[in-house]
């Protein structure tokens, strides 16, 4: 301010000091006065314009030499950090939880209105007990309309290969007789041969008959049930498509999420449940997605549970993104820790890389508002932080790795920009702040 003064008096000092009359009288020589033309605008204004620029142009130099856009704030709502070097450890905290190992869904093959629910949910149960009851009187009726199809058809199988079978015993009987024929010269050997290639066609029919048989009831036996009957188990077809109503647990373990009431109408391949397996567990979690290049299968992973540490090692990584995370699966090492249960919490570190030593800075909000591409560095005198553009590398929940732009000892604010992101220096106000 004292400044811009002393600026404001000379410019006015200069201008009064220019000022001159418009005419002023001179004695001439014959000793009348006479009027002497006034000076141009532009030779009257031209200093004082000058004088105005320069004053302009050395108000904006102070400004510029003050840090441009300023933001005051109080000492103690900041927190300061010194950037240090050490051995930096490429690590991640997670939570996860325990999950089944494996888990099988219950769904309809066939649609239909919940008839009977057999069991409760959370209750045990083993592979192929009936859990649900569904009803679907269209499935039924057609059903009735398939068996009778099925049975006119097995019965014209029935017949044709009664026919065949006939043939070949009938052909059979004739080439033992026209044999002995053929050895006396009684019959021409062209007549034995025509008997002898006609047997050979209805041997071929009869395997083919039946061959085609097979396949029909496999073809039938999917129609019903949605499903291929097993080699060398019997399937009834006639009951098939009632049977695709109940359904049944896939195998042992806990059911879980039932969601069948009696009444409710189900459509095909409607969920109404699932089977976790009860004895054999896993670890899940949700991590952020600047992670998502950086975790990968069999990385090693520490948890601590009833003050013991146990290790785990990721297992899978899912690359689909769902609200800025990304889920992952981890497997323990060894046994799984005793009397754990699905759903239960558990705090993961994740070790991305071995240490490594590096110049770094503590971990802070400020990373969120900047993305690590500048910060507010403390100037010597500690009354101010000046904007610097830098460089950072890694991230733990501590550290952050920096590559370029500070030096060990520097001090830096690392709490929430989001009050002066937009300024270009914070000035410090009286206040004791946090210092880590």
């Amino acid at each position: 301010m004292n400044t811009l003064s002393s600026l404001s008096d000379r410019l006015r000092a200069l201008v009064q000091g220019t000022a001159e009359p418009a005419a002023q009288a001179v004695s001439g020589s014959d000793g009348q006065d006479r009027r002497i033309a006034p000076k141009p605008l532009w030779r009257r204004y031209a200093l004082p314009g000058i004088a105005m620029i320069l004053a302009a142009a050395g108000a904006v130099w102070l400004l510029a030499g003050q840090g441009g856009k300023v933001y005051r704030a109080p000492i103690d709502q900041l927190t300061i950090a010194t950037v240090g070097e050490g051995p930096f450890e490429d690590y991640i905290a997670v939570r996860g939880a325990v999950a089944p190992f494996t888990t099988a869904y219950l769904t309809t093959d066939q649609g239909g209105t919940v008839k009977q629910v057999l069991v409760e949910d959370g209750v045990m149960v083993k592979r192929g007990q009936a859990l649900i009851v569904l009803s679907n009187p269209a499935l039924q009726l057609q059903v009735a309309a398939q068996q009778l199809t099925f049975e006119q058809t097995r019965f014209k199988y029935q017949q044709d290969l009664l026919n065949i079978e006939h043939q070949i015993s009938k052909l059979k009987n004739d080439l033992a007789r026209d044999k002995i024929l053929l050895d006396g010269n009684a019959i021409a050997p062209s007549t034995y041969k025509q008997e002898q290639e006609e047997y050979e066609y209805y041997v071929k029919l009869r395997a083919a008959t039946v061959a085609s048989r097979a396949v029909e009831q496999q073809v039938r036996a999917t129609q019903l049930t949605g499903a291929t009957p097993v080699e060398g188990r019997a399937t009834d077809i006639t009951n098939a498509g009632v049977e695709a109503l109940t359904i049944r647990a896939p195998m042992d373990g806990q059911l879980t999420a039932l969601d069948a009431e009696v009444g409710q109408s189900k459509a095909i391949g409607a969920v109404l449940g699932q089977v976790n397996s009860a004895d054999k567990f896993k670890l899940t979690a949700q991590v952020d997605e600047f992670y998502l290049g950086h975790v990968a299968a069999g990385q090693d992973t520490m948890f601590n549970i009833d003050g013991r540490d146990y290790r785990a090692r990721v297992a899978k990584v899912y690359p689909q993104v769902t609200s800025g995370t990304f889920k992952t699966d981890f497997y323990f090492e060894g046994a799984a820790p005793a009397g754990i249960h699905v759903g239960q919490a558990v705090d993961l570190k994740v070790e991305l890389g071995g240490a490594q030593r590096a110049v770094m800075l503590p971990n802070g909000p400020f990373y969120q508002d900047t993305g690590g591409n500048w910060v507010f560095v403390v100037t010597p005198d500690g009354k101010s932080a000046i904007r610097r553009n830098v460089r950072l590398g890694r991230r733990n929940p501590e550290f952050v790795e920096v590559v370029d732009g500070l030096k060990p000892g520097e001090k830096v604010i690392v709490s929430g920009y989001e009050a002066f992101q937009k300024m270009d220096r914070v000035e410090f106000t009286a206040g004791r702040g946090m210092e880590q």
